[in-house]
């Protein structure tokens, strides 16, 4: 099977991709660090939470209960159920990361975190956790679709998707489109790409401000629900357009996370973060 070669400029949009998706979490990090005399280690609590809760604990279980087939399980009566019910699967989908993301966050500054007060705290987490998950997921993908590219146009990847479509015609589907997609990335969908994560990390931030008062202050602990419910109606949003439930123009995507993360962080910050300059405990 042949495919598209991919030519140098997607290349080097993929490679400039890794590269900045990689530095620019960390450099924000420093800077954030060193201009506030804020803990490093705060960020990465933001960070390791972000893994354990996401990916080891979410991801596993979110799979086994609504995706089987993805682990190579047999489909049981939940997943069915679910997949009978594609709103509510897309419902489900959304419903995972925002308990357990914001979890975390509670867990995190109700535990580790817990003699932090000083509200720029709320901040290093955000920036840990929403760094965190750029590096994860835009930095790895783009060095994934280097590797991929490498064997597109070496013909290693069209021998995989022959086999792959013997056994497994949907899953080789999937590998064709994906092979199209890496062979016409340009700059623009880099860009595109960034954009969407800094709107992403602006939510996180926001969330986790929203988290940080509802641990500070107990009459504010009603901000963790909601900050759940932002959560996941912002990835029911995503889901519904990944899960092919509702078609719409990727723009809309983007602005819908658009939307959740400048309203997600501005509410926070002016109402709760800015408002609270003396930096003193609410609730001793």
């Amino acid at each position: 099977m042949e495919f598209t070669e991919v030519g140098s400029s997607s290349f080097a949009a993929l490679a400039v991709g890794t590269i900045l998706s990689f530095l620019i979490p960390i450099a924000v990090a420093l800077i954030w660090k060193f201009r506030k005399k804020e803990p490093f280690t705060t960020i990465l609590v933001g960070a390791a939470v972000f893994l354990l809760f996401a990916l080891i604990l979410e991801k596993p279980i979110q799979n086994v209960l609504l995706f089987p087939t993805q682990m190579g399980l047999p489909e049981h009566p939940v997943s069915s159920f679910f997949a009978a019910r594609p709103y509510l699967l897309a419902l489900a989908a959304g419903l995972f990361p925002g308990v357990f993301e914001e979890t975390g966050r509670l867990a995190a500054f109700k535990t580790v975190l817990r003699n932090r007060k000083n509200r720029e705290t709320s901040v290093s987490y955000g920036i840990g956790h929403g760094g965190c998950e750029v590096i994860l997921i835009l930095c790895a993908a783009y060095a994934t679709y280097i590797a991929y590219a490498v064997m597109i146009n070496t013909g290693v990847f069209g021998t995989i998707v022959e086999q792959a479509a013997t056994q497994m015609p949907q899953q080789a589907a999937v590998l064709y489109a994906l092979a199209e997609q890496i062979a016409n990335v340009t700059f623009a969908d880099v860009a595109l790409g960034f954009l969407e994560r800094a709107f992403a990390v602006l939510f996180h931030v926001g969330a986790s401000i929203l988290v940080f008062y509802a641990c500070r202050d107990r009459g504010k602990f009603r901000l963790y629900p909601l900050a759940v419910l932002l959560h996941t109606a912002m990835d029911f949003i995503a889901a519904l357009y990944t899960l092919n439930v509702v078609s719409m123009p990727t723009w809309a995507l983007e602005a819908c996370i658009a939307v959740f993360g400048i309203l997600t962080f501005c509410g926070a910050y002016f109402l709760l973060y800015k408002s609270d300059r003396e930096k003193q405990p609410l609730d001793p």
